[in-house]
C-alpha cells in the first residue's frame, strides 16, 4: 500500500479533480484519503451541497477514503486550514505522501517560498507592511522579491501556489515523513469565470449550478446527477439565506465578544460592532467593513464564526479526531492499517467519537451546530440533528482514473 492524501474542498467535485487523481495514482498512490472541508469553506461560504453528498461523489469517482476537516479549521487562514488538515494526515500514522495543486506545478520552487515565508514571518518588515494594511500575501511577495529574488518572490503571487507552501511549512512544524508531490493545475485557475475545454473552476461550475446554465461538460456524470437532485429538492445551500442568523447574531454580540472570534485584532471587533449594528444586509455589513487588511473571503469566515460560536481558544487544539465521511472497500484497507498507527480515533460516528475525550466533545458539539445552522442555508430547511444519526455506508468506485 501507498497511500496519498489530498487536501480538498470539491464544492463540486469537477473535472480538475479528477485530473489530480489520475496523476496522483500515476505517481505510485494505490490507495487515495481525502481531507475534505465539511458544510463550509474556506472562502468563507456555505457548501453549495452538504459535506454527505460531496465526499459520496469524490468517493466513486477515485477517492477511497473522504475523512472532515472540523470546521475551525476550515474557515481559517490559509495556514490553520492547511496545518488542520496535515494534523489529521500526519496523525494517521500510514500516509506516505500529500499531493496537491499548484499554478507553478514546481515542487522545489514551492520549498524556496515556504523557507522564504518561515525567514520572513517573524521580520519587523512584514509586521510593519501589514500595520499599514498591506494583505498577507502581497506583503510576503513584496518582501520576498526583496531578500530572495523574483523567482521566488513570484511562487506568493498565486492563491494555490500559497495553500502548497502551507502545507511544506505544515509539514516541517509537525515533523512528518509524509513526502509532497504537486501537479500543475490544469488550464483553468483557482476562482476563474473561464473555462477551457472540460476544465472549469469550482467557482465557474457553482455559478452555472445556481443559473442551471450547462455545466455538466465540466464535472464528472455522478456530479452532474447529484447537483439536479438537489437543485429539485430545494438542497442547493446560499450562505445569503443565512443573512438575519449572522445579522441577529453580530447585533446581539459584545465587542469583547466579538474580539474572541479567529482573526479579528487591533481593535477591528469595534469595526464589526459597528457595521452590525447599522447594516440592513449582508453585503452592506460587509462593504461597512472592509479594509486592505481584510478582505471579503477573511472577512465572510470572520462572520460565519461568529454565527458558529467559533473562538480563538478553539485554535489552540488540532483535530482531536479522523471523521470519516465516506469510504470504498480500499478505504476500509486505509482505515485497519490506520488503526494500529493513528495518534487520533477514527469512526464514522460522532456520537461516538464525542464521547472519547473533552477535546472530541468539544469539536463533535461545534460539527453538530454547523450542520444545524446550514440547514438553514437551504431553501428548504432541514430539521437539526443530522450529524449524531446518519449513517456511513460503503460507497461503490464507479470510475477509477
Amino acid at each position: 500500500m501507498r497511500i496519498f492524501g489530498i487536501v480538498a474542498e470539491y464544492n463540486p467535485f469537477h473535472n480538475g479533480h479528477l485530473h489530480q487523481i489520475k496523476e496522483t495514482r500515476n505517481n505510485g498512490a494505490t490507495h487515495i484519503v481525502a481531507v475534505m472541508s465539511g458544510n463550509y469553506v474556506q472562502r468563507g461560504d456555505t457548501a453549495i451541497i452538504d459535506k454527505f453528498k460531496r465526499a459520496e461523489i469524490a468517493v466513486s469517482c477515485g477517492v477511497d477514503l473522504v475523512i472532515e476537516l472540523p470546521t475551525p479549521y476550515v474557515l481559517s487562514s490559509a495556514e490553520f486550514f492547511a496545518k488542520g488538515a496535515v494534523s489529521i494526515l500526519h496523525s494517521l500514522g500510514c500516509v506516505d505522501g500529500i499531493s496537491f495543486g499548484s499554478e507553478c506545478g514546481d515542487i522545489e520552487k514551492l520549498y524556496s517560498a515556504a523557507f522564504a515565508s518561515k525567514s520572513l514571518s517573524n521580520s519587523a518588515e512584514l509586521k510593519n507592511l501589514l500595520e499599514d494594511g498591506t494583505p498577507y500575501p502581497l506583503a510576503m511577495q513584496r518582501l520576498a522579491h526583496e531578500k530572495f529574488g523574483e523567482e521566488v518572490s513570484d511562487v506568493f503571487s498565486h492563491p494555490n501556489n500559497l495553500l502548497g507552501i502551507e502545507y511544506l511549512k505544515a509539514l516541517d512544524f509537525f515533523e512528518s515523513g509524509i513526502k509532497p508531490m504537486t501537479i500543475p493545475r490544469k488550464e483553468a485557475m483557482h476562482d476563474s469565470m473561464d473555462a477551457s475545454g472540460e476544465i472549469a473552476s469550482a467557482s465557474f461550475v457553482r455559478s452555472l449550478v445556481r443559473k442551471q446554465d450547462d455545466y455538466v461538460r465540466f464535472v464528472p456524470q455522478k456530479t452532474a446527477e447529484t447537483l439536479k437532485k438537489c437543485f429539485n429538492a430545494g438542497e442547493i445551500s446560499d450562505i445569503i439565506n443565512l443573512e438575519k442568523p449572522i445579522l441577529y447574531k453580530l447585533r446581539s454580540m459584545t465587542p469583547d465578544e466579538i474580539s474572541s472570534i479567529p482573526d479579528v485584532f487591533h481593535g477591528f471587533e469595534h469595526r464589526i460592532f459597528s457595521g452590525a449594528k447599522s447594516a440592513k444586509s449582508l453585503d452592506e455589513l460587509m462593504f461597512l467593513i472592509k479594509t486592505k487588511r481584510y478582505p471579503l473571503a477573511k472577512i465572510r469566515r470572520i462572520l460565519l464564526c461568529a454565527l458558529l460560536g467559533i473562538k480563538k481558544e478553539h485554535m489552540k487544539i488540532f483535530p482531536p479526531y479522523a471523521r470519516v465521511l465516506a469510504v470504498n472497500d480500499a478505504g476500509v484497507q486505509i482505515i485497519k492499517k490506520a488503526q494500529k498507527t493513528s495518534l487520533i480515533p477514527i469512526d464514522t460516528s460522532l456520537l461516538r467519537l464525542s464521547k472519547i475525550n473533552p477535546d472530541t466533545k468539544l469539536f463533535s458539539e461545534l460539527e453538530a451546530l454547523a450542520t444545524d445552522i446550514y440547514a438553514l442555508s437551504l431553501p428548504k430547511i432541514q430539521a437539526c440533528g443530522r450529524e449524531y444519526t446518519i449513517k456511513i455506508k460503503k460507497t461503490e468506485q464507479e470510475f477509477k482514473p
